[in-house]
């Protein structure tokens, strides 16, 4: 079995691009995202601390995602270092933020977990890099936008990228994002619709993923 590290982690990040981001109560809803999501070819997971069954879901989440070969689970809304430890414990590769929270940083870094910290400021991009991070959250992206991004490259150009809100399937907003410099984008409930939610049709999830990956996948043709 391949060891991950924070590394491998990037990699596989930006080799797909898309990093669903999801929370729901019912973990066999949350089973069948997970699924729908690996079979689509993305194997990084972001479960959303957002509920006050989150600890429990994600326990059974990390069970199940041990079925799925090469799947890597990590926890996002992470504010405070209590609950990054109680996530990491259950099983969490991943810590991310939405904000900058140093304290959050320090621990992940302490146990040699990928951190991701949230940022909207250029300040805050060179204060993350500075503390350890190696791929910083844009957020919220619909309120900073690809120029956003186009700026904190223009200065930092090796830093990577993560724009999460904001961002959807279609073919315009994906490539203004990836033109822009960005590794991957998170992706909730644009992906995650209600209406798939409440069809359970988990196939046309897939399909929706994979969609999305071709599209990511053109774009970054486009820019060699």
């Amino acid at each position: 079995m391949t060891q991950i590290t924070i590394a491998s982690m990037v990699t596989e990040m930006e080799k797909s691009g898309l990093i669903p981001v999801f929370f729901h109560k019912d973990i066999e809803v949350c089973k069948w995202v997970l699924k729908a999501t690996y079979d689509a070819g993305i194997r990084v997971f972001e479960f959303t601390n957002r509920g006050e069954n989150a600890l429990d879901v994600f326990k059974e989440l990390v069970a199940f995602s041990e079925s799925l070969e090469g799947s890597i689970l990590g926890i996002g809304t992470i504010f405070y270092t209590e609950d990054a430890k109680k996530f990491h414990e259950a099983g969490a590769k991943f810590l991310v933020s939405p904000a900058l929270v140093p304290e959050v940083g320090k621990y992940a870094i302490d146990n040699n977990m990928l951190w991701v910290p949230g940022c909207g400021t250029v300040t805050e991009a060179h204060q993350a890099r500075i503390a350890g991070a190696t791929l910083i959250k844009v957020f919220p992206g619909n309120v900073l936008g690809a120029n956003f991004v186009k700026s904190i490259k223009a200065v930092m150009p090796n830093l990577k990228i993560m724009p999460t809100g904001g961002v959807t399937v279609s073919e315009e907003n994906l490539i203004n994002w990836f033109r822009a410099g960005v590794s991957c984008v998170g992706m909730g409930s644009q992906l995650v619709t209600k209406e798939i939610l409440e069809s359970g049709d988990y196939g046309r999830l897939t399909q929706k993923a994979r969609g999305v990956l071709k599209i990511i996948a053109a774009s970054r043709a486009r820019q060699k």
